[in-house]
């Protein structure tokens, strides 16, 4: 138990609460929405030590009871308390060790999800179609919500590219598994000799970005409107409302062309232009220590192969973690939890070792 450690996270929590009753940060609701949170964040982890401590204490007196023969009346009743509050003592020192694992401050963020068709041209879009309903039901089972922001959409129903947002209580945590190279294997529909072809769509999950974490200044935006389109140039409304916005640095280019007004493109393809140049400023910052990030499990690198669907077999596999599920068209149904349980439990036990290594 690193109680000095937890001392100060039980001392900085009572600080915490001391200003957020403060006029002068009431007043300031920045300061007070930052304040917050880092009191809502520590509340938990506070609980359980305040609960751990009253535990220790009965564990104590139980055994300075036991030490003490003038009480032997109370022997029994003591030994019964004891082994009840130790029982409890290391429940508690179990969930506060879990919470004292380093955590990904993106985890609790809705996500920026973008998939790309690859190699295998036409197929290739048609399983980003396929993967893109995947995410969907995946979202819809735990009771998310999704709104679409842009689609380039094929002739055949697939999709050259798509970009949705996803808003959902700790949506990041579990999708963030998904970023890379998803590869299919099967007998495309325009196949006419039976082969079995190999295609590969890419998946982007982004976190989504509050002001906090990164500016924009709006000099550096070049804003176009043109006219929404569908698949085969049909125009979805008569009405210039898609917006296309550029980021001169960096010469990153988003649209968005979804939603009915112009307004409500642009505020979407803002939040999306926010999330890929916050996830370009942390990638640029994890190459400088690319050598550690090798075999991550949640290294959410877009050139690694993660994941393979094999048609002919029935078969789901995770290269990150050497798991296959026979499945297919479950996991394709959003029933991911499968896989996505033991990526979550090869994480869980990097961090593990990642803060054991570091003296937390």
């Amino acid at each position: 138990m690193q109680t000095n450690k937890l001392d100060a996270m039980e001392a900085r929590f009572r600080s915490l609460e001391d200003q957020l009753s403060d006029p002068s940060v009431i007043s300031n609701q920045n300061k007070w929405r930052t304040l917050s949170k880092e009191h809502s964040d520590l509340g938990e982890i506070v609980t359980l030590y305040r609960s751990y401590k009253k535990v220790d204490k009965t564990c104590k007196e139980a055994v300075n009871i036991l030490e003490d023969k003038s009480q032997s009346d109370l022997h029994e009743l003591a030994k019964e308390e004891l082994k009840e509050a130790e029982k409890m003592k290391n429940e508690l020192d179990k969930q506060i060790h879990f919470l004292l694992i380093p955590k990904d401050p993106n985890d609790g963020k809705n996500v920026i999800l973008e998939i790309r068709a690859g190699t295998g041209g036409e197929e290739a879009a048609l399983f980003a179609a396929d993967l893109l309903k995947m995410y969907l039901k995946f979202a819809e089972n735990k009771g998310w919500r999704v709104e679409l922001a842009d689609a380039n959409e094929t002739d055949l129903g697939g999709f050259r590219e798509v970009t949705c947002i996803i808003y959902g209580k700790n949506a990041y945590s579990l999708l963030k598994f998904e970023s890379g190279v998803h590869r299919v294997q099967r007998i495309p529909a325009t196949e006419s000799q039976g082969r079995v072809h190999t295609s590969a769509v890419t998946v982007a999950v982004l976190p989504e970005v509050e002001n906090v974490d990164i500016d924009i200044n709006r000099d550096d935006l070049r804003i176009d409107v043109y006219r929404a389109s569908g698949a085969g140039g049909q125009h979805i409304n008569k009405t210039s409302s898609a917006i296309r916005i550029t980021h001169i640095p960096s010469g990153m280019v988003v649209t968005c062309q979804n939603e009915r007004s112009q307004r409500q493109n642009k505020e979407k393809a803002l939040q999306i232009l926010k999330a890929r140049l916050y996830d370009r400023a942390v990638r640029e910052s994890q190459d400088k220590t690319a050598a550690d990030r090798k075999g991550q499990v949640g290294s959410g690198d877009r050139s690694e192969r993660i994941r393979t669907y094999n048609f002919p077999q029935g078969r789901v596999t995770d290269h990150r973690v050497n798991v296959s599920v026979y499945q297919l068209d479950n996991f394709l149904n959003g029933n991911m939890d499968g896989i996505l349980d033991v990526l979550i439990e090869a994480d869980l036990t990097k961090r593990m070792k990642e803060g054991e290594g570091s003296g937390r």
